[in-house]
């Protein structure tokens, strides 16, 4: 088993009831499961994000932890959280990483999925990836 491995998988859903197409404000939450798949434990410390439209319009998000939270997992162990944003168009894209630091010292990103966001049906099977 590797030391440092993780598996994260995204599940992104349109908010109509928070949407407002007429000006151009497409509304959608995403679901993140981050779960350690290694055999040593490690805290998330950051995240960075892109999140782009159909427009080619580009956010760049970046911070502390998750939803306010750093959150330390044994191998095994997995974390979710919910979050959302905004689009100025009724589809785009979400990709990024989170930054870890493992109990042992050693500092590594793992690789968020690009997962799609769409307003107009059904955006598809959840995004996964698996970082060794």
């Amino acid at each position: 088993m590797p030391k440092y491995q993780f598996t994260i998988e995204a599940v992104p859903q349109h908010l109509p009831e928070q949407s407002a197409p007429a000006q151009s404000v497409f509304s959608f939450a995403y679901t993140i499961t981050i779960r350690n798949t290694g055999s040593v434990a490690a805290q998330l410390i950051s995240r960075h994000w892109n999140i782009s439209d159909a427009n080619g319009h580009l956010q760049e998000v970046k911070g502390l932890g998750v939803v306010g939270h750093q959150p330390l997992l044994q191998p095994g162990e997995s974390f979710q959280y919910s979050s959302g944003c905004q689009l100025r168009s009724s589809t785009g894209a979400m990709r990024g990483s989170y930054f870890f630091v493992a109990e042992d010292g050693e500092r590594f990103d793992v690789t968020i999925p690009t997962f799609v966001l769409d307003s107009t049906g059904d955006a598809g099977a959840p995004a996964s990836h698996t970082l060794h």
